[in-house]
């Protein structure tokens, strides 16, 4: 596949409306990844006063955005590498099926005992890492997902907002230790600039 780059440092729209841009007139296969500063993303259906803890937001600075893609809600800053892929396919399964397969691959790689789930998380060692969410266009697909390798996983907690029945079942502490950043997990990467040169020189090569 096709690596690309854009502009560092842009608002998480940007990011998204790039996505849309690519994908009107897609001919390969394509990868770009980027970061941002803190913010929350919601899914298209939705809803942030439920999803979403908003005072948090707003007194901590933290953006909130809804994306056109399905999928539950995320938390991303600085330390959390963000992946989007491109493909003319509109059989979004089977598009799905393969970057989910290939990101978990590229971890194995590096001796992470990755494995995806039919939530369309990669875990590693029952820990979750990766969350990805797909939206099909008539002229292709876009798959985008999230790798945690340093993210503020307590502004994490504190933006989002559980549903009750996850509380009940997990409550806040075990929902912490089912999240993890690959730095904690391993010392293959210097830091998160490392994590993206390997991720889009692994997908590259393919």
């Amino acid at each position: 596949m096709k690596v690309v780059h854009f502009s560092e440092g842009l608002p998480l729209t940007d990011y998204l409306a790039i996505e849309q841009d690519l994908v009107k007139s897609v001919a390969e296969p394509m990868l770009f990844t980027w970061m941002v500063s803190p913010t929350v993303i919601y899914g298209r259906h939705q809803e942030a006063s439920v999803e979403v803890n908003e005072p948090y937001c707003r007194e901590h600075g933290i953006a909130v955005v809804q994306r056109k893609s399905g999928g539950g809600c995320v938390y991303a800053d600085e330390g959390n590498l963000m992946i989007s892929f491109v493909s003319p396919s509109t059989h979004s399964e089977a598009v799905f099926a393969f970057f989910l397969d290939r990101l978990s691959r590229a971890l194995r790689a590096k001796g992470l005992p990755a494995v995806t789930t039919a939530h369309n998380d990669i875990l590693v060692d029952g820990r979750k890492v990766s969350g990805c969410a797909c939206f099909t266009s008539p002229t292709g697909t876009i798959v985008h997902g999230t790798l945690l390798y340093d993210v503020n996983l307590e502004a994490m907690l504190q933006a989002l907002t559980p549903g009750t029945d996850k509380l009940a079942k997990h409550g806040v502490a075990s929902v912490r230790q089912r999240v993890a950043n690959l730095r904690e997990l391993t010392t293959a990467f210097e830091d998160i600039h490392a994590l993206r040169a390997y991720i889009e020189s692994f997908m590259e090569s393919l």
